[in-house]
C-alpha cells in the first residue's frame, strides 16, 4: 500500500497531487460502510480487502485514489462530498435498508440512487414516528450515536394516565429501568394544543391520556418507552423531533429533504470538536461514577 505523508488531505506540490494516507477503518467510515467501530469488525471478520488482499490488522493505513478498498468483494471509494438527508419518517417503516422479511423499510423512501451508501444514523421503531437522518459519512454517524458525546434526542409521547409531578420527577432524577437505571432526562407534560404534540394527538386528546415531552442522550433499545412504562404510563405512539442540533422542519410523514448548509455545518462541527479536543471528552472516573445531570439547554435520545 503505497503511502507519501500520513493526515486526512492532499497538498498539492509543484503542480502534483501529494498523496497521503489514512487508517483503513477511518476510510470505510469516510466511504460510508459502517462506524469506525463498525469498520473495525467488519476488518476482523476478514471481510475488507486491500488491492486484493485481505486486512484484519486495525492500524493497517491506504492510500486514497491509489489503493483498492473492497468489503464483500464491492468497491469502497470516497465520495467528493458527504450526503445527509432528513425523513420524516411515518409509522410502519422498520429502520433498515433491506429487509429478509419483506417488511415496509425506510430505504424505499430516500434517493438512495442519487446518494450511494446512504444509510440511516440509528434507529426509530416501526411504529415510532419522526426525525430520522441519514448520511453518507460515516464519521458523522459514529460522533451522533456514541454514547460518551451526549448527543441529545427529543421525542413526544401520547401516554395512557396522566403522569404526576412526582413521575416526572422521577424521569429528571434517572429511573429505574429492567435493564438498569436512565440517566437523567428533561421531562415536562405538553397540553394538547401544543403544536408539538400535534404529531401524537392528531384529532384530539383521548380521554385519561397525556402528552408528554422526553430528551435523552443514551440509546438503549426502546429506551422511552421503557422510561415511561417504569413510571406506570404505556406509551401509545411515539414521535421524534429533534435529533442533536437538527429539529424536524419543512416535511410531512414520508417526505425528505437535504440539510440546509447551517444544519451541515452544525452536526459536521461535532466530529471538528472530536478532533480537535479528544480529552475533553475522558471525564476522571470519579466524576463520571458521580454522574452529570442534563444540561439545562440540552434536548434528548436515540431509539424509541
Amino acid at each position: 500500500m503505497a503511502a507519501a505523508r500520513e493526515g486526512d488531505g492532499a497538498e498539492k506540490g509543484a503542480g502534483l497531487d501529494i498523496a497521503y494516507t489514512m487508517r483503513l477503518q477511518r476510510y470505510l467510515a469516510r466511504a460510508g460502510v459502517a462506524s469506525r467501530r463498525g469498520s473495525e469488525a467488519l476488518m476482523t471478520a476478514g471481510r475488507v480487502r486491500v488491492n486484493g488482499l485481505v486486512v484484519t490488522e486495525l492500524g493497517s493505513k491506504v492510500t486514497p485514489g491509489v489503493d483498492e478498498v473492497t468489503v464483500d468483494g464491492r468497491e469502497c471509494t470516497l465520495a467528493d462530498d458527504s450526503a445527509y438527508v432528513m425523513l420524516y419518517k411515518p409509522s410502519g417503516y422498520v429502520t433498515t435498508m433491506s429487509d429478509p422479511q419483506g417488511r415496509s423499510c425506510v430505504a424505499s423512501l430516500v434517493p438512495t440512487e442519487r446518494y450511494p451508501g446512504l444509510f440511516p444514523v440509528g434507529r426509530l421503531d416501526a411504529d415510532t414516528t419522526g426525525l430520522l437522518l441519514f448520511t453518507t459519512n460515516g464519521d458523522v454517524a459514529n460522533q451522533m450515536l456514541h454514547p460518551s458525546h451526549h448527543v441529545w434526542k427529543h421525542y413526544v409521547a401520547l401516554v395512557r394516565g396522566v403522569p404526576t409531578r412526582h413521575q416526572l420527577q422521577m424521569l429528571r432524577d434517572g429511573v429505574r429501568m429492567p435493564d438498569g437505571v436512565a440517566s437523567p432526562a428533561k421531562a415536562r407534560l405538553l397540553s394538547a394544543d401544543d403544536p408539538a404534540a400535534l404529531p401524537v394527538v392528531g384529532e384530539g386528546l383521548p380521554y385519561n391520556h397525556a402528552v408528554v415531552g422526553l430528551s435523552i442522550h443514551e440509546g438503549r433499545k426502546h429506551q422511552v418507552k421503557k422510561m415511561l412504562r417504569s413510571i406506570g404510563h404505556e406509551v401509545v405512539r411515539l414521535h421524534r423531533d429533534e435529533f442533536g442540533p437538527l429539529a424536524l422542519t419543512g416535511l410531512m410523514p414520508g417526505q425528505w429533504r437535504p440539510l440546509t448548509d447551517a444544519e451541515r455545518a452544525m452536526i459536521e462541527g461535532l466530529v471538528l470538536q472530536d478532533e480537535a479536543a479528544p480529552a475533553a471528552r475522558k471525564a476522571p472516573e470519579a466524576t463520571q461514577r458521580r454522574g452529570a445531570r442534563a444540561p439545562r439547554n440540552g434536548r434528548e435520545a436515540h431509539r424509541g
